[in-house]
């Protein structure tokens, strides 16, 4: 699903939700020790939430695993039963153009628009076998409406969840 036009004259805010044009990461901060992935992968192994993207921040005393799933929000209750310290943000996830070189013309359309991306990492798959790529931008809005003004196709929560 694009998110596109449909929408003109609504304000994000009153948008917000399953199909607002964004995906929201979980943030779980652990201790740096042997095992503590697993743990946490493990949550998920009796359920059918998916992870649908991955990335490992690694840092002298702590680790942070950033990660977005098919089920946000019985994934949160899923962290907080477990005592896991979390936080959730925000990631606009974009299908990856058709061309050569499609992380250029992500990069260039942003810069077009003056957005600093914070970090990206790919989804393990994406919503109708596209591949996509979760970015963490310094201002969602601009960068959703710079990005669908040129043709790119944003996806959703609701998206990832048709996908499974």
């Amino acid at each position: 699903m694009s998110y596109g036009h449909e929408r003109a004259g609504i304000g994000f805010d009153t948008a917000r939700g399953r199909d607002w044009p964004s995906v929201r990461q979980f943030n779980v901060f652990l201790e740096n020790r042997v095992g503590g992935l697993l743990r946490v992968v493990r949550l998920f192994e009796t359920t059918d939430i998916h992870i649908v993207s991955l990335m490992i921040v690694d840092l002298a005393d702590c680790a942070i695993i950033r990660m977005v799933l098919s089920d946000p929000e019985r994934a949160l209750e899923i962290f907080q039963r477990a005592g896991l310290a979390v936080t959730e943000s925000d990631l606009l996830v974009v299908q990856l153009p058709d061309g050569p070189h499609p992380l250029l013309q992500i990069c260039k359309a942003l810069l077009s628009a003056e957005i600093n991306v914070h970090y990206a990492y790919p989804l393990l798959f994406g919503p109708k076998g596209r591949s996509a790529l979760a970015l963490h931008v310094e201002d969602h809005e601009t960068a959703v409406q710079t990005l669908d003004r040129q043709g790119f196709t944003i996806f959703t929560e609701k998206d990832l969840e048709e996908k499974l």
